[in-house]
């Protein structure tokens, strides 16, 4: 087992209420609030790894500027216009 640290939470009478009421029976207060912070500490990281993520791209847009939306190449080359090789397969390709 996992060494454990004890630490006292003060929280307002209305989620104590709320708690007590939605806690299941065979549920002990140790395990809701361990779960809680839990998924608390996993959203905080994907908070963390979105901000890097963000700061990244900027950083990069900084570096080689706004690149060109190849959003009208996929077109063309979806519809035809600059392929190469193999179009028949694409046409007789069912899915």
């Amino acid at each position: 087992m996992e060494k454990q640290e004890r630490l006292t939470v003060y929280l307002t009478a209305e989620l104590l209420t709320k708690l007590k009421l939605y806690r299941l029976p065979e549920e002990f207060w140790n395990g809701l609030v361990t779960k809680a912070l839990e998924r608390e500490v996993r959203h905080r990281q994907g908070l963390a790894a979105h901000y890097r993520i963000v700061a990244r791209r900027e950083q990069i847009s900084e570096h080689t500027g706004t690149q060109p939306a190849s959003i009208n190449s996929i077109y063309q080359l979806s519809e035809g216009s600059g392929r190469t090789g193999n179009r028949h397969i694409a046409s007789q390709t069912s899915y």
